[in-house]
């Protein structure tokens, strides 16, 4: 399948010294002390972190939506100041409009963006073609599953072709079996599109499954207490979730958690 491009510009992600510190009627607050990370160019980065470390703060800032204290952020060797256009996010709830198709709900950004609606129909056509839910373009979100609508989310972040996805732990609200099934076909999803990923989730097995390299935060502040490659062959299957290495990692990251806070 051929899904037609909307822009061109794609990067690297560069998270360096970033350090976030908020003023409240208690004092101020350290959120992010010293955080850098890098993903590189269609490389898949998953983030663990116990709750309460920043995970929202770091998603605002990467979006351009807050502005850091310290530290900078590039996407593309371009400094991020503000809202991107070739950023591109799923949250942990689809947050679909009940009013809209499930067609119109993947066209918002291309809307809002005031992109030409044309192409943009017709790459949200596709991309609901490879998330397997082209019969139901013109169905309503209340006519799908929890899997479904999380499916539709994930094209919506992807309709604008946006150079760099960001994922909120998107199947952090799902059933384990439709969890498990969701992080295989995003697997297969990324590997088709090859964008560039940073994956928030505070489960250890997804983190391995997904991810090229995992980035583990401690809590509050958060900072970054290792980066851990995942050296196992690709394409991942439920198989592999069993083989030795892949426990052998998910021990490892579980014990880093021991003495900083609890992981799921």
């Amino acid at each position: 399948m051929n899904i037609s491009p909307v822009s061109t510009d794609r990067g690297h992600l560069v998270i360096d010294g970033l350090t976030v510190i908020y003023a409240s009627t208690r004092g101020s607050l350290t959120a992010l002390s010293n955080v850098s990370i890098d993903v590189g160019k269609g490389e898949f980065v998953a983030v663990l972190w116990p709750s309460g470390c920043g995970k929202s703060t770091l998603l605002r800032i990467v979006s351009g939506l807050v502005a850091p204290t310290k530290g900078r952020v590039t996407l593309g060797l371009k400094p991020v100041l503000g809202p991107r256009q070739d950023v591109g996010i799923v949250f942990q709830h689809a947050t679909l409009l009940p009013w809209k198709t499930v067609l119109e709900n993947v066209l918002v950004p291309i809307r809002s963006l005031k992109l030409p609606i044309d192409t943009g129909r017709q790459r949200a056509l596709d991309l609901l073609e490879l998330v397997g839910l082209s019969k139901f373009a013109y169905h309503y979100p209340n006519e799908l599953s929890g899997g479904m609508q999380q499916r539709v989310g994930i094209a919506r972040g992807l309709v604008h072709d946006p150079s760099m996805l960001l994922m909120d732990e998107p199947f952090g609200a799902l059933d384990a079996m439709t969890r498990e099934h969701m992080t295989l076909e995003l697997q297969s999803l990324w590997m088709k599109t090859q964008k560039s990923v940073l994956f928030i989730t505070h489960s250890i097995p997804e983190a391995v499954f997904l991810a090229d390299k995992i980035i583990v935060l401690s809590s509050r502040p958060g900072t970054v207490m290792e980066t851990v490659a995942v050296d196992i062959p690709r394409p991942r299957r439920v198989e592999t979730m069993t083989d030795p290495t892949f426990s052998t990692l998910c021990n490892r990251l579980r014990g880093m958690f021991g003495s900083h806070g609890t992981i799921d």
